[in-house]
């Protein structure tokens, strides 16, 4: 069976008619009724009765009706979504994104690529490394953002940027007036951390040296919702510098008497073909643009 079969056939029953079907096709009708003769042959049975009016269904014709109907909308959606993959649209860049990683310098690179290739879209998700790894292998994605370590066996990392780390407190909190600030004042006051964060076990540990100890009040795996509280008068968050929000309503300091610093970079797993587009976000992504009001 073949699909120009199918076509012909569906056309001669919304026609009823094997010269109108013809035309309707764009085909002869000799065409046409060998198709259809094939097709027969193939299913075993007549599938039209020819009369003075015409032609309609025979019994067998209406059982496979629907059969067919259902393969051509197959077909026609595979090749939209061909082509949608051909041309970029509705197929995304799937970039998967480590819980912590700032999204500022992420949102700038998705958007400075957008403006140059406005046919290609992105899809974000926020989640675990080991997630993230297992989604590069099953291919659900292009990337994985982190600053984790990664088997150099298995996946590419591509260096994006460092960057320290800054203490965020509400635009109203005592302590919005100062550009800097030491660890040692922030004892006592109520700490914000995130679940599994890299800089809660630094401040532990910084603080156990000093013989000081931070009061973390309270939790969460997202850093929107910590910065909810902190906007809130809370306390007070320690963030990467991505993950500092734009917002008048925030301030952030840099820390003093520590340096804490992270790399990210860009995964990319071996035994999946890089696509162009991919290497071309990944490449904005590298880039440095400075915005103006970045707090």
């Amino acid at each position: 069976m073949e699909m120009h079969q199918i076509r012909y056939f569906l056309a001669l029953v919304e026609h009823r008619n094997f010269t109108h079907a013809a035309q309707a096709e764009n085909v002869s009708q000799p065409s046409l009724t060998t198709a259809i003769k094939r097709l027969e042959e193939e299913l075993g049975g007549r599938l039209f009765l020819r009369d003075r009016a015409g032609c309609s269904l025979t019994r067998l014709g209406a059982v496979i009706l629907p059969h067919l109907k259902g393969v051509l909308q197959q077909s026609q959606n595979a090749m939209a979504d061909a082509k949608r993959y051909v041309c970029l649209e509705g197929i995304p860049i799937s970039v998967g994104v480590g819980e912590g990683i700032g999204l500022v310098r992420i949102a700038d690179a998705v958007a400075r690529y957008q403006a140059r290739a406005p046919e290609i879209n992105f899809e974000i998700i926020v989640d675990k490394q080991n997630t993230l790894l297992n989604g590069l292998r099953e291919g659900r994605f292009d990337i994985a953002i982190t600053n984790a370590d990664a088997a150099s066996e298995l996946y590419q990392a591509k260096p994006l940027y460092s960057e320290t780390y800054r203490v965020v407190v509400s635009a109203t909190h005592p302590l919005s007036q100062r550009e800097t600030v030491n660890l040692d004042v922030l004892v006592g006051d109520e700490a914000l951390a995130r679940v599994d964060s890299e800089m809660r076990e630094v401040l532990f540990s910084f603080c156990a040296d000093q013989g000081n100890k931070v009061n973390f009040t309270h939790r969460s795996n997202r850093v929107d919702w910590l910065l909810e509280l902190v906007r809130l008068g809370a306390g007070f968050a320690i963030l990467p510098e991505t993950a500092v929000p734009r917002s008048k309503e925030f301030t952030s300091l840099t820390i003093e008497d520590a340096s804490f610093e992270r790399h990210v970079v860009a995964l990319r797993y071996l035994h999946q073909p890089a696509r162009p587009e991919i290497r071309g976000f990944t490449r904005e992504l590298a880039r440095y643009i400075p915005v103006d009001g970045y707090c």
